[in-house]
């Protein structure tokens, strides 16, 4: 066996274990590794620190790779699925998120830290009536709200500032 640190295209890191090299090429190439937290299948080694034996642990080390040997892995089967971290109740909650987020980055516009300001011009006139996210502070969320302006916070996309 061996152990792999992963990273997939939104730098995630993680680890998984194979049979060996071979083992890894074949199931990264079918599709079968992905990323636990995005789901993402566009994943590669990352810059990995190597497994050094030291002399007081000689013996162990040779004992761990025999027991690991390819041999004494039983193959996974050709139809495999991939090892999920997440069940299917919090996959699809996430897929809805992502959506979501899609969603608001699309039919909105992106005003930042200026939200609870234009927010407030928009309520009062001040400015065109359309769409807007940002960031507001809880201070910025408690006025918008006894100003009486039509709000809601958009949840963090999990792992998101993590």
């Amino acid at each position: 066996m061996i152990r792999y640190a992963l990273v997939c295209d939104s730098a995630h890191e993680f680890e998984s274990w194979f049979a060996g090299s071979a083992s890894f090429e074949d199931q990264l190439r079918r599709g079968l590794v992905t990323c636990p937290l995005c789901d993402s299948k566009r994943v590669d080694r990352a810059i990995m620190a190597p497994n050094v034996a030291r002399t007081d642990r000689g013996a162990r080390a040779i004992e761990v790779e025999q027991e690991a040997s390819p041999a004494a892995v039983p193959a996974a089967p050709a139809s495999a699925a991939p090892a999920a971290l997440m069940g299917e109740p919090e996959i699809a909650l996430r897929q809805m998120l992502t959506a979501l987020h899609k969603h608001v980055a699309e039919t909105a516009e992106h005003v930042g830290p200026r939200f609870a300001d234009e927010a407030l011009k928009i309520h009062h006139g001040e400015s065109d009536s359309r769409p807007i996210y940002g960031e507001a502070t809880s201070e910025d969320a408690r006025m918008l709200h006894e100003e009486g302006v039509a709000f809601m916070p958009l949840p963090r996309l999990p792992g998101a500032g993590n």
